[in-house]
Parts: structure tokens; C-alpha cells; sequence
């Protein structure tokens, strides 16, 4: 009897999962939920201990909220995205606050800069969302010097965001065989993407979403945050089912006790220091 031999999955089309990734961050105006998050680069910039006059590149940097606590803290900050509209409004941002930032279109995975060009290398909720996390995270090492620091801020995969990625793939299922961008909030998967090249250490940190009600979250987050305005899109008629399940989210998690939403959600921050 001959032996049947199966198929091995063919592999994701990365360059395929990051044009559809590209035009969903592109979608609605995610500035108007980044500037709400602004404290969590203030803190990273804390946590790794950033010197004034680094050198400091932040990857994937949306509307800016690492560059701008660069920036404050006197270091010399480039900023990319491979968004142009987003990196438009870290440039408003910049420009309000009189902070001196080289702005500058930028692919997380293939970044065009020389090798060890930065001090330290910063990306807070961004390169965790690379569709090859193996090439984004050589591309973060190259970049940095011998004994700098890569700082991240990633999502956990227990907590609140964590979970709103993995109910929206209940509705909108996602690339097959692409891995999770919460792996980036794991020690495993952090030890899995950097191995030896670095030391590691990360911290338990929380963000608390604070909006006026669940409505109010669903109402900004379905119109401005690409990947939850493209999932309403994207299951039509059955936006009702998806709406429903945030919601009881939302409640789940929410610590309000006067009517309102505060909703923590956990993260970490990681500190890298390159070998």
C-alpha cells in the first residue's frame, strides 16, 4: 500500500500580512488612542535609565509618545513608522513642544540605518505587531551598539488587550501561521526572538484605560484603532456578535465602581542590554 504523505502548511505570505497590517494601522486616526498612552513611554525611558544625549531610535513609534520622552530628556531621537500619517502626528506633537526629533518613514523590519548607529533603541506597543518577529528583532540588536539598550513595551497575552486581539481572531481569524504579536510580552518568546545576544530583564507593568463609559471605548476604539475599525468592517452583519463580546470585556475587567471605565490591562517593560 503506498504510504500517503500530507502537505506541509505552505508558509504565510509575510510581505502579503504586512501590506493588510500597513493599511490597517493607516485606518482611522490611532493618535487620538496612542496620546492616552502617553505615560507608558515617560515610563520606559525611566525603566531602562535613558542618559541625556543618547543616541535613541524608536521603532514603529505611531504617534510618538517614546520619541517625545526621548526627546524631553535631552537625547538626540530619531523616529520612524511605516506609517506616514502617524509619524505626521508625532510631528505635530514634536513641533508643539519645540523638541528637536529627526522624523523619518521607516520599515521595523528592514531598517535603513548602519550597524550600532544608537545607544538605545525603543518601541512601545509597536514592533510587537511585526509580521516576521525574527527579522524585526535582528533589526532592533544591528541597530544598537555593543552595550546599549533595546527598551520595549509589549502586551501580555492574559491581559486586557491581550484578550481583545484574541476575541477579535474569534471573529476575524487571523493569517495563518503568523505567530501572535503577544508573544513579545512572554519570557519565553522574548528569549525565543533575542537568545544570547542580550541580557534580559522585564518588569510587570499595567495601563489603565479610563473612558466615560463602555460605550464611550467602543465608540473611539471602532473608529480610531485600525485593527478594531477593520474587524467591524470585516464581519459585516455580524458586527452586533462582535460589539457584544467586547463589551463583556469590558465588563469583565473594568474596576470602575461610579459608572465610568478603568479598565488595567497588562504589559511589560523590557530591558535589553546588547552583548
Amino acid at each position: 500500500m503506498d504510504s500517503l504523505v500530507q502537505d506541509k502548511p505552505a508558509a504565510p505570505d509575510l510581505k502579503a500580512v504586512k501590506a493588510k497590517q500597513q493599511a490597517t494601522w493607516a485606518r482611522g486616526d490611532y493618535s487620538i488612542v496612542g496620546t492616552t498612552l502617553q505615560i507608558v513611554g515617560e515610563q520606559l525611558c525611566e525603566t531602562i535609565g535613558l542618559s541625556p544625549g543618547s543616541r535613541v531610535l524608536d521603532v514603529a513609534a505611531g504617534n510618538g509618545n517614546a520619541t517625545l520622552a526621548a526627546a524631553r530628556r535631552f537625547c538626540q531621537v530619531t523616529s520612524t513608522d511605516y506609517v506616514g500619517s502617524l509619524l505626521a502626528r508625532a510631528e505635530d506633537r514634536a513641533a508643539a513642544e519645540r523638541l528637536k526629533v529627526t522624523f523619518q518613514e521607516a520599515d521595523a523590519e528592514d531598517l535603513p540605518f548602519p550597524d550600532q548607529s544608537f545607544d538605545a533603541v525603543l518601541s512601545t506597543f509597536g514592533v510587537m505587531f511585526t509580521p516576521d518577529q525574527a527579522k524585526a528583532a535582528h533589526e532592533l540588536l544591528r541597530v544598537c551598539r555593543k552595550g546599549g539598550v533595546i527598551g520595549l513595551a509589549n502586551w501580555t497575552p492574559d491581559g486586557f488587550i491581550g484578550q481583545v486581539f484574541k476575541t477579535i481572531g474569534r471573529h476575524v481569524p487571523p493569517a495563518t501561521g503568523v505567530k501572535p504579536p503577544s508573544r513579545w510580552g512572554t519570557e519565553e518568546g522574548l528569549r525565543e526572538l533575542f537568545g544570547e545576544q542580550a541580557t534580559i530583564w522585564y518588569t510587570p507593568r499595567q495601563f489603565v484605560f479610563r473612558y466615560l463609559s463602555a460605550d464611550h471605548f467602543i465608540d473611539i476604539f471602532r473608529t480610531f484603532y485600525g485593527p478594531i475599525n477593520k474587524a467591524f468592517q470585516a464581519v459585516g452583519d455580524q458586527s452586533d456578535a462582535l460589539e457584544d463580546d467586547l463589551r463583556a470585556l469590558l465588563d469583565r475587567f473594568n474596576t470602575a465602581d461610579d459608572g465610568t471605565l478603568a479598565v488595567p490591562s497588562a504589559y511589560i517593560d523590557v530591558c535589553l542590554r546588547k552583548h
